[in-house]
């Protein structure tokens, strides 16, 4: 039995656009990142995926993405699972900056290291190590049973949420998983196998 889990990373937020460190910060989708939401939504559902289980996180831009999705696939009257184990990497002190002005602050090398290396937080903040150590968790225990037992998961959430997923289910490095891009609105699609081994085929 086979199961099937489709990550989507949120799309463009208004601090995406003005270059800001977000994290745990609240803001919404621009005009963009609804147009990206909705996208994913019609690929999905041209796919003729029959959707079991939904999670997204405690944060609008995932929640907004994953309602837009909804719409585009015609599903209503649903159960949603909100929670925060899903959010964004936290940023810290780095939170609602101009990513520009904390290097001038920082410098350009300091900014990097918290950016790209997997287990230097930002002040305050979040490595990726340390996002990986509270979504794995929650996955293991609240997503992967489901996967394993053969349901259709839709998981919207976070590029650095989703990171520490990706790591997990194609056995990246860290060196590997830092190097990864998840775009924003673009379903990545797996199977999950009863054991839990991941194949990427989307």
């Amino acid at each position: 039995m086979t199961g099937t889990l489709i990550l989507v990373r949120h799309g463009q937020s208004e601090w995406n656009l003005k270059n800001l460190f977000t994290g745990w910060k609240n803001p919404d989708l621009t005009e963009k990142g609804v147009e990206e939401a909705r996208a994913a939504g019609k690929f999905i559902k041209s796919k003729g995926f029959d959707v079991d289980l939904y999670y997204t996180s405690a944060l609008k831009r995932a929640q907004h993405t994953l309602d837009l999705i909804l719409e585009e696939m015609g599903i209503v009257n649903l159960v949603i699972t909100r929670d925060q184990a899903l959010n964004e990497r936290d940023y810290g002190d780095l939170s609602g900056l101009n990513k520009d002005d904390a290097r001038k602050k920082w410098g350009e090398e300091q900014v990097h290291l918290w950016r790209r290396s997997f287990d230097v937080p930002p002040p305050g903040g979040e490595s990726l190590k340390d996002t990986a150590a509270r979504v794995l968790p929650y996955y293991d225990a609240e997503i992967e049973p489901k996967a394993k037992a053969g349901k259709t998961i839709l998981v919207a959430a976070h590029g650095n949420s989703l990171r520490a997923l990706v790591m997990k289910l194609e056995k990246l490095t860290p060196e590997q998983i830092l190097a990864r891009e998840i775009g924003t609105g673009e379903p990545i699609i797996y199977q999950v196998a009863a054991d839990g081994s991941a194949k990427k085929v989307s």
